[in-house]
């Protein structure tokens, strides 16, 4: 501030008239504050803010999954009052009268409640078939890398990129003692619950048991919770599902469209999601689990980016994702720009990893649904997110801003020959430092982590 307003009263005072011999030395002065501020302004490698992963924490789904099966057979199941047997009208009207003088109680205890109290979740003790018999089936094939969807997605990439059901329930029911998220709670009484959460697996037993398997086990997990005097009571209004993945539990969600649902994105196209099931005053938007590791204070610090525009993954997709080919026939060809077909295991992971560190911007255009996973594997790697998706509503809009994180562009400007590069090559160097300098200082909003840290996505799920 001080060295550009010394700088404007120098230049007005040397212009002020011509009659004043103009200095050597303040011009070689002032030649030298210009080329430092010059440098400052168009410097690619900001000072980042202190990013770093803590070495007690698991940020790996697979590695934080291993510990949590190992341990699960030591662990104290707390009693709770989950109903396995038949429910009667009574037991509902019961649970009704409970929860209402408990509310009640709570209005008249507190003047500032629900704003001082933390949001109190009830876990279904639900049977294993549809908990932990399913965490150890991903267990014990997760290594399969050759296992395909019909468009050729790595089946267990796609379940780590939608395991938000793992990451929200192993937070839940862990011991209080270990839990560093204070704003939501878990109780073992329905009457002091807020929500209901549903821990059923639905991703990993889409992805992998036999169809007519996954539609019987549907139909139980189905009867299982309805039956519920809790759910009967509200029609499931307060119960949470998470069906991130746009194809999980599709035969049957149609029943438990009253409930909450933990999602991807809305889908307003229809393609995935039928109208009246998703809204954004019901359900939840959660980002995916990013395939990359996080680029903390080192990285940054080394990272070279030199590629302007980087994208690494499935070129032809469905829906609004048919944008990719039409983008890969603009941009195959243009200097600076990266382009490349995915592909899946380690090999591929590393490769979408470094080159999305040696980027300023990375591409992120619709895939199947209008969000991506890519998105969210740029802003932890730096690689400020160009993100062409018109239906595209995102995670916590109403906390992270996101025009300082990312350039929204819409198909149809994307599309047109040259502009999208022209519009990027034009974003200044100082936007761009900027823009990074945001990125290292939103990156932890966005890991999953086993115990769940404060601030990250596990965070915003209660607010």
């Amino acid at each position: 501030m001080c060295v550009i307003q010394w700088m404007e009263m120098a230049g007005k005072h040397l212009s002020s008239a011509t009659k004043f011999h103009r200095s050597p030395l303040l011009i070689f002065i002032l030649s030298l504050v210009t080329l430092s501020l010059l440098f400052y302004i168009f410097s690619t490698s900001p000072t980042v803010p202190h990013v770093t992963l803590n070495a007690d924490v698991d940020y790996s789904f697979v590695f934080s999954l291993e510990k949590f099966l190992t341990h699960s057979e030591s662990h104290t199941r707390v009693p709770d009052d989950t109903v396995t047997d038949t429910v009667t009208q009574q037991d509902v009207e019961n649970l009704d009268h409970l929860i209402s003088r408990k509310q009640t109680q709570r209005i008249y205890d507190d003047s500032f409640y629900p704003l001082s109290s933390p949001i109190r979740v009830y876990v279904y003790t639900m049977p294993s078939k549809f908990t932990y018999d399913l965490l150890w089936l991903f267990r014990s094939t997760y290594k399969e890398t050759h296992n395909l969807t019909s468009n050729g997605s790595p089946v267990h990439r796609l379940i780590e990129q939608h395991s938000i059901d793992y990451w929200l329930w192993a937070d839940l029911i862990a011991p209080e003692s270990k839990r560093l998220l204070k704003n939501v709670v878990r109780v073992h009484k329905q009457e002091e619950a807020d929500f209901f959460y549903i821990p059923f697996f639905t991703t990993i037993s889409f992805f992998l048991l036999e169809k007519g398997q996954c539609k019987a086990l549907y139909r139980e997990a189905l009867k299982w919770v309805t039956d519920q005097p809790a759910w009967k009571r509200s029609e499931g209004r307060d119960h949470i599902l998470p069906v991130h993945h746009p194809w999980s539990f599709k035969s049957v969600r149609k029943f438990m469209r009253n409930a909450i649902w933990l999602l991807p994105d809305m889908d307003s196209t229809g393609n995935w999601y039928k109208p009246g099931q998703v809204f954004l005053e019901k359900d939840l938007i959660l980002p995916y689990v990013p395939n990359v590791d996080l680029c903390d204070s080192k990285c940054f610090s080394n990272s070279k980016r030199k590629t302007l525009l980087f994208f690494r993954g499935r070129l032809k997709r469905n829906a609004g994702g048919k944008i990719r080919a039409k983008l890969l026939t603009e941009l195959s060809s243009a200097k600076d720009v990266v382009i490349e077909e995915g592909s899946a295991g380690e090999t591929g992971k590393a490769a979408a990893q470094s080159g999305m560190r040696k980027s300023i911007f990375c591409l992120s255009p619709a895939g199947d649904t209008p969000s991506s996973a890519r998105l969210f594997d740029a802003i932890i790697s730096g690689c400020i997110p160009v993100v062409i998706s018109d239906e595209l509503e995102l995670s916590f809009e109403g906390i992270v801003d996101y025009q300082r994180i990312a350039l929204f562009v819409s198909s149809s400007d994307a599309l047109q020959p040259g502009w999208l590069l022209t519009f990027l090559r034009s974003v200044s160097p100082a936007q761009i430092k900027e823009m990074q300098l945001n990125l290292a200082k939103h990156s932890r909003h966005f890991l999953y982590s086993h115990p769940a840290q404060p601030m990250g996505p596990e965070t915003w799920f209660g607010e």
